[in-house]
């Protein structure tokens, strides 16, 4: 972990600017304090680039904007569509000025929140690797993003005590098949997709959801998945892996 520490230090004073990428599902668990302190700390401007803008409403993001921009400016993108990198591309230009040389632009967040696939929506050009793979960005790589920008890509900012299964799960930083409780984790991603929008939760999967508890609709997903054991029993494992799935693969709305 020390390794990874010491590399977004040394990427934050070499950049001229930096992006914080986040995910617009859930930004302050993608957030990351520490980074946001080295930043200030030293001096250097950056920008709140929320990924994957078009799986939440525009209600939801302008809330999530109001209370960031008080900290740095803030873009929304969605890598999918390529929507907002023309106003990222000119926000970096806005926030430094550089004669003589490349801007530098130091690219810093959680695996699998975008960065790589921020980078190439900005260049219009596959020029960073990306990977559904968590990590797959392994060293700092240089991608020239033409009009005098250059970035810095990394590999994501790991947190340095990060234990929470369901946060790795939330953010794609483990699978289900590298989870231990993948029921429990499924667990969590339907009480977080229920409290934001139980509607789209239950036409997605068609079911109709009362007074059960998140243990309880998972076992309704299960039969109506027809996923069941020989005794008729629901396999829970089964079901668990197929929401996180479901959620990781960016089909449960919110």
């Amino acid at each position: 972990m020390v390794s990874y520490k010491a590399l977004v230090k040394n990427v934050i004073k070499k950049a001229d600017i930096l992006l914080e990428v986040i995910d617009a599902r859930f930004p302050e668990e993608t957030r990351n304090s520490e980074v946001e302190r080295e930043i200030i700390r030293l001096n250097k401007p950056f920008i709140i680039v929320i990924n994957k803008s078009d799986l939440i409403s525009r209600e939801k993001l302008e809330k999530t904007k109001s209370r960031l921009s008080k900290i740095a400016p803030v873009i929304f993108v969605s890598s999918k569509d390529r929507s907002g990198t023309t106003m990222l591309r000119h926000q970096i230009l806005a926030s430094v000025s550089i004669k003589g040389r490349n801007i530098l632009v130091g690219t810093l967040g959680y695996p699998n929140v975008g960065k790589s696939s921020v980078i190439n929506s900005v260049t219009g050009r596959r020029r960073a690797s990306t990977s559904p793979i968590s990590g797959h960005t392994k060293g700092i790589q240089h991608v020239d993003a033409g009009s005098g920008i250059m970035f810095i890509d990394t590999p994501g900012v790991i947190p340095f005590d990060e234990k929470d299964e369901y946060l790795q799960g939330l953010l794609g930083i483990k699978d289900a098949t590298h989870l231990k409780d993948q029921i429990g984790v499924a667990m969590k991603i339907i009480e977080k997709v229920l409290d934001e929008n139980k509607a789209a939760f239950e036409s997605f999967y068609n079911v109709k959801i009362e007074d059960e508890n998140s243990y309880d609709v998972l076992e309704l997903i299960g039969k109506q998945c027809n996923f069941l054991q020989k005794k008729g029993e629901v396999d829970e494992t089964r079901t668990a892996t197929k929401i996180i799935n479901d959620w990781q693969n960016g089909l449960l709305l919110i």
